[in-house]
């Protein structure tokens, strides 16, 4: 998008929270608040976006891209103040401006491009993002004139009863003409409750300079959602995860109970693919087409799951790939493990990754069959086509050779590539 800027505000300690953390660096199904907010914007079409960052700059730093640029407000004194940290910025700058909140999760891109377009429309100096809430509470209220005109933004702590009943509240998102923004920031004073410098102040200022100030209301309210507190941060997980739900769906995955089904918003699954029930897919994972997961699963980050695999009951699988047709269905534990195709991983199996040092890794090869109760101490493979007993424990480095039979503990060889097997190759039901 052609001359648009952003800034995101990001200096906010978030008391409510009763955190050692940055408020912005909580999450809200699997991203950092500021991170959703900054890629609200990326995916609007905005390219330059300086974040103003505060208590806990360092680690807000740590996890942006290096094409955001970030300045430091030091002393909080306000939004208004924040923003004019980023004065020198945008010298010279004639475009647009959005500045947003890194406390916003929600709000989605086609929204921010709307309200570009609403403020472009009406040759706007400041176009503010609203919403209608039921509950108010909090959120500064949107004054109208006697002509439905946005007159001011009163916060709630400066606001009269009669105020505090409007239901249309401000986001903390606006559209400025940065020209005007900076012009009206010198302006601004703390003569308020909170002894802080407001931005919302800049539209009186702008109106009494003539100035037109628009807004644009949120079609979804639940875009506006700021967070404050634990229980913010649990109300928009709820949000996002059911929008997530319903993106797959669409998509052609069957979710068959949205209720108790948790999908972080990284995650990938591809069509015909059915989660069932109290699943819980959680950080970059990838899922194929055909696939079946749950009840009761834990798919965790850097998990890969190839088109026809099947992972069951009580199964937690982390940065592990599990190859096509193979099943995992009962009471199992995988992690740091590459697995073939057709593998049947038997009730109860443990691939022992971590010493107490170290993480290991597992392979498990094409057509092995995994005997119930088996555990795997990594780094260990089992090589093409073995069988591993029930109850048995391959020990580190005691690879099992390819068509294999290897039983007990610790597990030893019985059957040799040449011998005939009297194990039957089966899979789970």
């Amino acid at each position: 998008m052609e001359n648009i800027s952003a800034i995101i505000l990001a200096a906010g300690q978030g008391k409510r929270m009763r955190s050692e953390l940055p408020k912005v660096l909580h999450h809200v199904c699997g991203a950092p608040l500021v991170l959703l907010a900054l890629n609200a914007l990326k995916k609007a079409g905005i390219k330059k976006i300086v974040v103003v960052v505060g208590v806990g700059g360092d680690l807000v730093r740590k996890i942006l891209p290096q094409d955001v640029e970030v300045v430091d407000q030091g002393t909080p004194l306000g939004t208004g103040h924040a923003v004019s940290c980023t004065r020198d910025l945008f010298s010279g700058f004639k475009g647009d401006l959005v500045v947003a909140c890194g406390d916003m999760p929600l709000v989605r891109p086609e929204t921010v491009r709307k309200l570009i377009k609403k403020h472009k429309k009406e040759s706007a100096s400041c176009t503010v993002l609203t919403g209608i809430l039921d509950e108010p509470f909090g959120y500064g209220r949107i004054v109208r004139d006697k002509n439905n005109r946005v007159a001011e933004i009163r916060e709630e702590k400066d606001s009269t009863d009669d105020i505090k009943k409007i239901k249309e509240v401000n986001s903390g998102m606006y559209c400025f003409k940065s020209a005007d923004l900076f012009g009206v920031l010198p302006s601004l004073n703390q003569k308020n409750n909170q002894k802080e410098f407001y931005l919302t102040d800049t539209l009186r200022l702008l109106l009494e300079n003539g100035r037109t100030v628009s807004a644009y209301c949120a079609e979804d309210s639940n875009e506006i959602l700021g967070i404050n507190s634990r229980k913010d941060i649990a109300c928009a997980n709820g949000v996002m995860n059911q929008w997530i739900l319903d993106d797959h769906m669409a998509n052609g995955v069957t979710i068959v109970d949205p209720l108790t089904t948790y999908i972080d918003a990284k995650v990938k699954i591809g069509r015909d693919t059915v989660i069932n029930p109290f699943t819980v897919i959680e950080g970059d994972v990838r899922i194929g087409a055909h696939c079946e997961v749950g009840p009761f699963s834990h798919l965790r980050d850097k998990t890969v799951l190839k088109d026809r695999a099947e992972i069951g009951n009580f199964v937690e699988v982390k940065k592990s790939t599990v190859g096509y047709h193979t099943k995992a269905k009962h009471l199992t534990y995988l992690g740091d493990t590459t697995i073939g195709k057709k593998v049947n991983i038997g009730a109860g199996t443990i691939t022992a990754n971590y010493d107490g040092k170290a993480k290991y890794k597992t392979a498990i090869r094409d057509g092995v069959f995994i005997g119930s109760g088996t555990i795997l101490v990594a780094p260990v493979t089992v090589g093409k086509g073995a069988i591993t007993g029930a109850g048995s424990v391959v020990l580190k480095n005691r690879n099992v050779p390819a068509k294999a039979v290897v039983v007990g503990v610790p597990a030893k060889v019985i059957k040799e590539k040449n011998e005939t097997s009297s194990f039957q190759h089966q899979t789970s039901k």
